[in-house]
């Protein structure tokens, strides 16, 4: 208890000092976290409509499909959206690009109103999550200008841990608005009107972009305009420079690829093993437990993440948050009973917070501004082709129930190889 106490009070007494730097970095936090709220009840309503409408039967195949289509092609388009942003201002980027994705949102509405499920549908979803990806990018590369380096750790548990519960908040709100509107609109209706809501989030989004100067998060030095994958190309031989941002990009990546895995097993777990598949409802109610308390997780990892950097170093901390939820997993591996899956879920939250957070501030502190927008925009596109790669093998090898002890077994041995091998103090250390 003394040692929590110490944690919370050492973090708690950092985040004024961030908050009210220069009192600019709470504008970021406002644009961050209410486009990210948005997201939330967005992605409420395609879950909803997509995967747990009673027409529409899930499996892991369909799953992963959706991962894919909504994030390798973005990983495609990353290395321009890198060059963008080191070449024009963030602001301005930020701001045009939650308008654009609120017109988008007004398409899908009318799209999931009229029942559409066809390509056309996915290729404005897959518009929507691209732009929503180059806002976050936008914002990563520029927060260094608003918080010293000294406080660049409690500035990303801010900022990427309050957006990543956001989206959280955000899938309950969804969730809630959802059942009140089904009790007098169909479901297609329902998750329409959903998707109106959130395009009003994005405009009040852009909106409060405007509060922020229109160089105020960069870039400091704007580049000429070349090609993109020329551009990704020698950020990432400057990364190459910076071996520790590099291995820990491709950490964070082999994580959240882990994540994916996990959180595709347990959508089919509540989906079609814990719940009747004939009563969707459940299994949607069911997942939004298991993400909420994977969210109180993610809020943890960043509260002791300061506390451990202190401590250890950010190398170190890194490393042991790799294998943090290793027992956990392997509790879930022996029992894929619900409350294992919520266990796991809560751990894997946790450590993989801690990596994020304090690996986004590793590489800021790294990487010179005028690199820093097509850096994030590789870190995107690793975490992205990671994301996919996690779906597919899920894919692979889960049955249509999710109940599978082998792909558990195979996140935990992924997490050891990191820690221990692309992580090995001999070229992931302070030196």
């Amino acid at each position: 208890m003394g040692v929590l106490f110490k944690v919370t009070t050492l973090t708690v007494m950092k985040i004024p000092r961030v908050v009210a730097a220069g009192g600019r970095f709470p504008r970021l936090l406002h644009i961050r976290w209410l486009g990210q709220i948005t997201d939330g009840i967005f992605q409420s309503a395609l879950a909803s409509f997509v995967l747990f409408s009673p027409e529409r039967q899930s499996n892991a195949v369909a799953a992963a499909l959706a991962f894919a289509v909504v994030l390798l092609p973005y990983s495609l388009v990353g290395p321009f959206a890198g060059v963008f942003l080191d070449r024009f201002p963030r602001q301005q980027i930020v701001q045009l690009a939650n308008f654009f994705r609120a017109a988008d949102l007004i398409v899908i509405a009318i799209l999931v109103k009229s029942g559409a499920t066809g390509l056309l549908l996915t290729l404005f979803v897959l518009i929507a999550f691209g732009t929503n990806r180059l806002i976050l990018a936008g914002l990563s590369a520029g927060l260094p200008l608003l918080v010293s380096k000294t406080e660049l750790i409690a500035a990303n548990a801010l900022a990427v841990t309050g957006g990543t519960i956001g989206v959280v908040i955000g899938g309950g709100i969804g969730i809630g608005i959802k059942n009140f509107l089904d009790k007098s609109h169909g479901t297609d209706i329902s998750d329409s009107l959903l998707i109106v809501l959130a395009c009003l989030g994005y405009l009040a989004s852009g909106v409060l972009t405007s509060r922020l100067k229109r160089n105020e998060i960069g870039p400091v030095e704007q580049i000429p305009s070349t090609a993109g994958w020329r551009e990704m190309s020698e950020g990432f031989n400057l990364l190459k420079d910076h071996g520790d941002a590099l291995r820990g990009i491709l950490a964070t990546a082999f994580q959240r690829g882990g994540l994916t895995a996990l959180t595709l097993m347990g959508l089919l777990l509540e989906r079609n093993h814990y719940h009747s598949p004939n009563n969707p409802d459940a299994g949607l109610r069911g997942f939004a437990i298991a993400l909420g308390i994977a969210g109180v997780g993610v809020g943890l990892g960043s509260i002791v993440s300061p506390f451990g950097v202190m401590k250890m170093g950010r190398h170190r901390w890194i490393r042991l948050m790799m294998v943090g939820a290793v027992p956990a997993l392997l509790l879930f591996a022996f029992s894929t009973k619900e409350i294992f899956l919520i266990v796991a879920a809560f751990f894997v939250g946790l450590c993989g917070q801690a990596v994020k957070v304090t690996n986004d501030a590793l590489v800021q502190s790294k990487i010179e501004d005028e690199y820093r927008g097509r850096v994030f925009a590789f870190y995107d596109v690793a975490v992205n082709g990671a994301i996919v790669l996690g779906a597919i093998v899920a894919a692979f090898v889960l049955p249509k129930s999710g109940n599978s002890a082998l792909l558990p077994l195979l996140i935990t041995a992924l997490y050891i190889w990191v820690a221990s091998f692309l992580l090995r103090p001999k070229h992931f250390s302070a030196r």
